[in-house]
Order: C-alpha cells, then sequence, then structure tokens
C-alpha cells in the first residue's frame, strides 16, 4: 500500500464515470477498467456518450419517474422540470451536482461522473491484486480518452508501475506527443483506436481529422507493445475497402502489431435517451459481415509475415 500511502500528498483530482473490475476485454489476464470521462472526439456512433463531456451528468431514467417533484425542490439552479406527463432536465443549467438523485425514492436519476483523487482509485484498483497476478493481469486506463486527463492518469500509471501491477493505456491518439510519451513511460501495452485512413472522412464522423492520430501511431510502435483496434460501424468504415486500407497501414507502417475488430451493437442507444439526446441509429450487420472483414485481415496479415524476422509485417486479428 506505500504506492497509495504517497499518493495521499498528490492534490490531482480527475473524473470518471466507472471503475469496472474483473474485465477481461481490455489486456490481458482478468483486469481493472478505470473509464475517464472526457473524450476530444464525437463519434456518431459513440456507445458511451456519458464519457463525452468531462463534467457530471444525471441519467433519467423516465419509466421510473413517479412525477413526485422533489427534484424540483431540492435542485439549486432549477435545472429539473416537471409537467404533468414527464418530468425532464434542462441540461445546459444542470450542474451535476446529484441532490436530485439523493432525493429521488425510485431511483430514476443516477449520477454519471464523480471526481477522485488518484490514491482513492488505486484503493479499488489494489483490491483485486491476487486476480492481477494469478492470470497476469492488471489495469486499464479507458474512456473517454485518459490522456485528456494527462496529470491524473500519469500520477495512476506511475502508482501502479510501483505497485508491480501491468499497464494498459486505452486511447483513440487524438492528443500531443509530449503528454502521451510522458504516460508511456508508465504503460506496459497501448490499446489503439483506428476508425478510417481518410482524413475527411473522419472529421465528417468524429469531429477531428486523423493526422495527429496515425502519427502518433507510429511513434508510440516503435516503443511499446500495441493492439489496434476497429470499431466497425456500419455504413462508415464497414466495408473490404476501409478495412483494407487500416490493414495496410497497420502492417507498413507499424510493424508487428496485433488487429481487433470491434463489431458495433445498439446497447449504447439507451443512454442517449437517458442523457436527454438523441443518436444515430445503426442497424447492426450480420456475423457474416464480420467473419468477411476478419478473413480479409487475417489474410493481409498472413501475407505479410513471409518478410524475416524484424521487418515490418505479421501481426494477429481477432473478432472481439
Amino acid at each position: 500500500m506505500a504506492a497509495v500511502e504517497a499518493l495521499k500528498r498528490d492534490s490531482t483530482k480527475g473524473i470518471i464515470f466507472n471503475i469496472q473490475r474483473y474485465s477481461i476485454h481490455d489486456g490481458p489476464g482478468i483486469r481493472t477498467t478505470v473509464f475517464f470521462k472526457g473524450c476530444p472526439l464525437h463519434c456518431f456512433w459513440c456507445q458511451n456518450p456519458e464519457s463525452q463531456k468531462r463534467k457530471p451528468e444525471i441519467f433519467l431514467y423516465q419509466d421510473r419517474c413517479m412525477l413526485c417533484g422533489q427534484c424540483v425542490v431540492v435542485c439549486p439552479p432549477g435545472a429539473s422540470v416537471l409537467s404533468e406527463a414527464s418530468s425532464t432536465i434542462d441540461r445546459e443549467v444542470c450542474i451535476g451536482c446529484g441532490k436530485c438523485v439523493d432525493v429521488c425514492p425510485n431511483k430514476a436519476r443516477s449520477l454519471v461522473g464523480r471526481y477522485m483523487k488518484p490514491d482513492e482509485v488505486m484503493r479499488e484498483v489494489l483490491r483485486d491484486r491476487k486476480f492481477y497476478e494469478n492470470s497476469g493481469g492488471g489495469i486499464t486506463l479507458s474512456g473517454g480518452e485518459p490522456t485528456a486527463q494527462p496529470e491524473f492518469a500519469c500520477a495512476i500509471l506511475q502508482a501502479c508501475k510501483e505497485a508491480g501491477l501491468h499497464t494498459v493505456l486505452d486511447t483513440c491518439g487524438y492528443v500531443s506527443w509530449p503528454i502521451i510519451e510522458r504516460l508511456l513511460k508508465y504503460t506496459d501495452l497501448v490499446l489503439y483506436d483506428i476508425k478510417s485512413m481518410d482524413a475527411v472522412k473522419h472529421r465528417e464522423a468524429t469531429g477531428k481529422d486523423n493526422r495527429i492520430i496515425l502519427k502518433n501511431a507510429k511513434k508510440i510502435a516503435k516503443r511499446k507493445a500495441m493492439r489496434v483496434r476497429v470499431p466497425v460501424i456500419p455504413g462508415f468504415n464497414d466495408s473490404a475497402e476501409e478495412i483494407g486500407a487500416i490493414v495496410h497501414f497497420v502492417k507498413t507502417e507499424l510493424g508487428s502489431v496485433n488487429i481487433d475488430l470491434l463489431p458495433y451493437n445498439k446497447m449504447g442507444e439507451i443512454k442517449y435517451e437517458r442523457l436527454g439526446r438523441t443518436c444515430v441509429r445503426l442497424e447492426e450487420k450480420d456475423e457474416g459481415n464480420m467473419e468477411n472483414l476478419k478473413a480479409i485481415v487475417k489474410l493481409e496479415l498472413d501475407e505479410s509475415k513471409e518478410l524475416s524476422e524484424g521487418q515490418r509485417g505479421g501481426g494477429d486479428v481477432s473478432l472481439k
């Protein structure tokens, strides 16, 4: 617990929206994934819209609301509005204090996002040390985007390394190089999102182009173990041409880097409703399409394995 005790002197605070224990899809072994709140990208398909804004927000479950009006009584800025038919939240006024959550008798509201110090995060992470040791697991910083809170992320990663834990940084890569270089000092594995090779298309879909992302990917691949993760989005990048372009970049620019294809699912759509937002509704593609894309990636990577050891190429593909 020495790492935790040392962090008590650190006044750094960050905002997270979840700490998920027993995670098995965010790196090797059994892990604890810390989800940071706030992201520089705004992907139209985002399945965790509660991760986008770097401030506490309120989930509103309309089907649970009893229209009792307690939320209206306690709301400091007057963001809670009650009518005969429903309860709503003025999101422009809401400060995310959570007072309405505390008084709701039917749990129709929940607070998404809480401020924590690094030592508070570490106390939760270290609860499962035995699971990490027995499975080869550790901690993963995800989001949202952990590099958007660099001081907070760095303090946690450094404490984890001092405690002997395996560390994973899950990032979209849209960050200045000095920030990510600093975090890499305490990172064992990088999970790196690549969504499209087309800069214009990337900007239209996420709000930012991909030049910094691809540039950082090449630098990281020379320094750290890395897995590229591709969210496969219907109508955006789920074609052989789009996936093929990403694979070509990986095998020619990143070297022996594994690729994970992440299929889209509609589970995140209800979250937009809870946040009072609208979402772009997409249809999930059949499993056969994902298998075809996986086969394309595997073929490309298998061909690159003909290169001699030490040259660029190689890697593996998985379908999560």
